[in-house]
């Protein structure tokens, strides 16, 4: 059973596009997870599950390490939070891409980084310690900064409640990563057993959220997938390059240069599709950027794992 669930890990990136496209192959097969069970959205909950097992591989530690690394996390969040916002609202305006998807690009750009970055530091050869602590930490200032800044970006052409969207993030991913975090604390060598099969169980998670969303958004995709695609793939990389940019210029390492990069370009897609289902309900095609950024992001990473592993082992040889 374990080496099912380690090669399910392993072998994510390629579940995820077989999802994708069986979603669009059969749109009605995942239509249960866009659906609501006693007034609970099934994506929320799903997407609580994912968060729930970050929660139980951190430790205090995590957020100490913010000071000994005060620079590199500063950085990180700097650049999480300003920089790729600004991006994403600039990409959708030079594109001219329409309300919906408007927002779902601008949402991608203000949620905290992905839980995958990690896994990607790992088989990058980057510092992972630091990778933990920036995901952890750009995640747990999230509900104030992500309604926040979409408030700053959208709120004047669309309305939404950004108190709402504060009170969504607490349940989505405070509640459940405190929760992780406490049973780590009561229960160690309890959840040190449980890190061989919860990265597979978040990866399916992830797997049905994308498929949900892209099989709810059939037509819309089909019809303007390009552009789309196109608009998510510059978010991704010149995200990627705002991190190794602002890292070689503040005298990083190749490991630090490396792990910030990644943390900025992987972002918690599944959040901004949730986020965009609950509080932009009449913007159905919201949900698509983060559903398309999350197949892309780790289809990416997962071959560009390769080349940064090379890159960091070279700075040794030098």
């Amino acid at each position: 059973m374990k080496l099912v669930f380690k090669a399910i890990e392993k072998y994510f990136f390629i579940i995820i596009i077989l999802a994708a496209a069986i979603s669009l192959l059969f749109p009605n097969a995942f239509q249960w997870v866009l659906s609501e069970v006693n007034g609970v959205n099934i994506i929320n909950l799903l997407l609580s599950i994912v968060l729930f097992t970050m929660g139980t591989t951190l430790k205090l530690e995590n957020f100490i390490n913010v000071f000994r690394h005060p620079q590199e996390i500063a950085l990180g969040i700097s650049i999480q939070y300003i920089l790729m916002p600004l991006l994403a609202l600039s990409l959708a305006s030079l594109f001219s891409l329409d309300v919906g998807l408007t927002v779902g690009i601008i949402l991608v750009g203000t949620v905290p980084g992905g839980t995958a970055s990690d896994v990607i530091t790992f088989l990058s050869g980057g510092d992972v310690a630091l990778s933990v602590s920036l995901t952890a930490v750009s995640t747990v200032i999230s509900p104030v900064l992500t309604p926040m800044i979409t408030l700053l970006l959208i709120g004047n052409h669309i309305n939404f409640n950004p108190l709402d969207m504060f009170i969504s993030i607490v349940q989505i991913v405070i509640i459940p990563i405190a929760l992780g975090l406490i049973l780590n604390y009561k229960f160690p060598a309890f959840c040190e057993r449980l890190k061989d099969y919860l990265p597979a169980i978040s990866s399916i998670v992830i797997c049905l959220i994308v498929a949900g969303v892209m099989g709810a958004n059939q037509q819309a995709i089909l019809g303007s997938f390009e552009i789309i695609m196109v608009v998510v793939i510059l978010q991704y990389f010149i995200g990627m390059s705002f991190g190794f940019v602002a890292g070689y210029l503040t005298g990083m390492n190749r490991k630090q240069m490396i792990t910030v990069a990644i943390e900025i370009a992987f972002q918690n897609s599944g959040l901004s599709t949730s986020l965009a289902k609950t509080h932009f309900p009449g913007l159905t095609q919201a949900t698509v950027p983060g559903a398309l950024y999350s197949v892309w992001q780790n289809f990416a990473g997962s071959i560009l794992a390769q080349i940064f592993k090379k890159y960091v082992n070279d700075s040794y040889m030098e």
